[in-house]
């Protein structure tokens, strides 16, 4: 490894069962594109098996991989009623040593997992100058007896703690306003993407909304990350929260016109497509 990335981010690297066999799926695939085409440096830590192959997907990146069996491998259904999903298999948890010393001090962080995978202390492993932004969803799920993945309310301790900011969808509250509650009491910043609708952000002490930038939807896998790394990107840059959420939902917009990655936009894009739409604001 050598020295410390711009931005790091930390989950599972997922392998999402596609039609032709399977993608690179998990919050570190479309947030070190997205962070690698705002022209940050990136670090990535992750489980994965030894056969793992980062190839043209992160070529531009560092990578601390620690040693799994498996993959975290989903099955994603979409159907009438939304997204069905289910985990065939799971790699090995992260653990805070997998993180390299000199990475503890990155500016930005994003915590990503996919189901359980980082312990919810690990934010407290970076530096207090750090800007740490926590994907709530992989703690906001359980599984049944099928695999079947769904909501499940969090009951340990503050997954949160130590973190600026807060990012989850509607669909990862399914309707559990609670939550909420316990993330504005500790958190400065909490934002929730709502797809076509736009977001609502709580910051400065009050809940605001936000229109979603118009797109045309080919694919929405990972949208969610991008919001959250265009976010803090650019709160890192201005401090900002309502430039911070117009930035982020610029860069999901663009990220919906392709498949995974594929349509994400760099800085010219998105604040050209800001420029566009100078109406879509917090209000």
């Amino acid at each position: 490894m050598t020295g410390t990335p711009d931005f790091v981010v930390v989950g599972h690297i997922v392998r999402d069962v596609a039609p032709v066999g399977y993608r690179l799926g998990g919050t570190p695939t479309f947030t070190a594109a997205q962070a690698h085409l705002l022209g940050l440096t990136v670090g990535v830590v992750t489980r994965a098996p030894a056969d793992f192959d980062p190839g043209a997907a992160f070529d531009f990146a560092q990578i601390a991989r620690g040693d799994s069996d498996a993959w975290t491998v989903f099955e994603n259904t979409y159907t009438a009623q939304g997204r069905v999903q289910r985990i065939l298999s799971r790699a090995a948890a992260i653990e805070p040593e997998d993180i390299p010393d000199a990475w503890r001090s990155a500016p930005i962080v994003l915590l990503g997992p996919v189901f359980h995978e980082i312990p919810d202390s690990i934010a407290r492993r970076f530096s207090a100058r750090s800007l740490i932004g926590v994907s709530a969803q992989g703690w906001l799920r359980a599984i049944d007896e099928a695999g079947s993945v769904r909501h499940a309310p969090w009951s340990g301790e503050p997954f949160w703690r130590g973190a600026s900011a807060i990012f989850a969808s509607d669909e990862d509250l399914a309707g559990d306003e609670a939550e909420l509650a316990r993330w504005t009491a500790d958190a400065g910043i909490v934002a929730i993407t709502r797809s076509h609708n736009g977001a609502r952000l709580f910051a400065d002490g009050r809940w605001r909304e936000m229109d979603a930038f118009p797109e045309e939807e080919v694919d929405a896998t990972g949208a969610g990350d991008t919001f959250a790394t265009g976010f803090l990107v650019r709160y890192r840059e201005t401090g900002d929260a309502n430039e911070a959420a117009r930035f982020g939902a610029a860069a999901a917009s663009l990220s919906v016109a392709g498949i995974g990655a594929a349509g994400m936009g760099n800085r010219v894009q998105i604040e050209a497509r800001m420029r566009q739409h100078p109406e879509i604001a917090l209000r």
